[in-house]
């Protein structure tokens, strides 16, 4: 399986199977659990990853708020098997998020465009 090398200069893998992903833990910075990844958004016309969804809040699932995350906005901690957002934890309480009743239309690019400068990220379509 194809490596590279992370920050810190450890191996490891570039190809890695969405359903290894999904579940994993997010912190920010300051090591501090902003949730875990509930899904993978897959652009397919363009096969790449569009967004993470995080799922934040809550307690044992219930109450959870989602967040669409622009996948360039997060970092692979390989070591702690997690990913990093370099946000602030209170960022999130006003964070454009969802329920698992309401999705946004993700395709949206309107959408799109506000969620990535809401995370300081590039828009995936770029």
């Amino acid at each position: 399986m194809p490596q590279t090398r992370d920050a810190k200069g450890r191996w490891m893998q570039s190809v890695l199977a969405a359903d290894t992903l999904t579940g994993d833990k997010v912190v920010n910075r300051q090591k501090e659990d902003l949730g875990t990844i509930e899904h993978l958004m897959i652009d397919v016309e363009k096969g790449r990853v569009a967004y993470a969804v995080l799922s934040f809040g809550g307690f044992l699932g219930v109450g959870d708020k989602l967040f669409a995350i622009p996948w360039s906005a997060l970092t692979v901690d390989t070591g702690e098997r997690q990913f990093v957002l370099d946000v602030d934890k209170k960022l999130l309480d006003h964070a454009p998020g969802f329920d698992k009743a309401h999705w946004p239309n993700m395709a949206d690019r309107t959408w799109g465009a506000e969620v990535s400068t809401y995370y300081g990220a590039k828009p995936y379509w770029t």
